[in-house]
């Protein structure tokens, strides 16, 4: 038995050889004891039964089963590779992959969140923003501009522009601007380190004195104010 949590809810999934399901807490139940009412085969191998609780099942010859809720809008398909659909009253649409366990669930409002067996998840929103939740909590934004964010757990966050110019900023409250051009490193006491890419450093600090060393390290100016 697998656990799937997202925000809003946790799916139970069992994923035993021979079935699969998808158990909600607000799912109607068919626990196999209830009584039927009227049991219909059909020419095509398909048997019908509905139960005196108002739920509806469904056997077709391929192992496929579909439930269908006493409200009549809970429905439920296991698949006869393990695969399980269930569609909820409010229209959301939960979808488990039995070989990959992998959990597909897309909400009326349209955001769609994909959970993964290593514990990642990602979300897709309707804007086309995506965040992704790694298994050891980094959260990683993917913006429609093509900006990227990532949150890392110790707190410091990296910050990517569409021209690859890069920000970091850590825990700290040191801050790193690293370009095509140079990557500037900005100390919280007001001191500010750049490196350009001839390899030459300039050191600002804050009483206004500036040290500037070749690529070697030798120093080739420093003002002392």
């Amino acid at each position: 038995m697998t656990a799937l949590e997202d925000s809003s809810q946790t799916f139970m999934v069992d994923t035993s050889p021979n079935e699969a399901y998808v158990s909600l807490p607000s799912a109607p139940a068919f626990t196999g004891s209830e009584e039927i009412q009227r049991e219909t085969a059909y020419p095509d191998g398909k048997v019908e039964k509905v139960l005196k609780n108002g739920c509806h099942l469904i056997f077709f010859p391929n192992g496929t089963r579909k439930t269908v809720g006493s409200d009549g809008k809970t429905v439920t398909i296991t698949f006869f590779n393990g695969d399980v659909k269930q569609i909820m009253p409010d229209q959301t649409v939960i979808y488990y992959y039995a070989d990959a366990k992998t959990t597909h669930t897309t909400y009326s409002d349209g955001l769609e969140v994909l959970q993964f067996s290593n514990g990642q998840i990602e979300k897709h929103y309707p804007d086309g923003k995506k965040e992704i939740t790694f298994p050891d909590q980094t959260i990683k934004n993917l913006f429609t501009d093509g900006q990227e964010e990532s949150i890392f757990p110790d707190g410091t966050i990296v910050r990517v522009q569409r021209d690859g110019s890069k920000t970091i900023e850590f825990n700290n409250g040191q801050r790193e601007l690293h370009t095509s051009q140079f990557k500037r490193r900005e100390y919280p006491d007001g001191t500010v380190k750049t490196v350009y890419m001839n390899g030459q450093q300039e050191t600002k600090y804050v009483s206004g004195r500036v040290r500037v060393k070749d690529k070697d390290g030798n120093i080739i100016m420093d003002t002392k104010l």
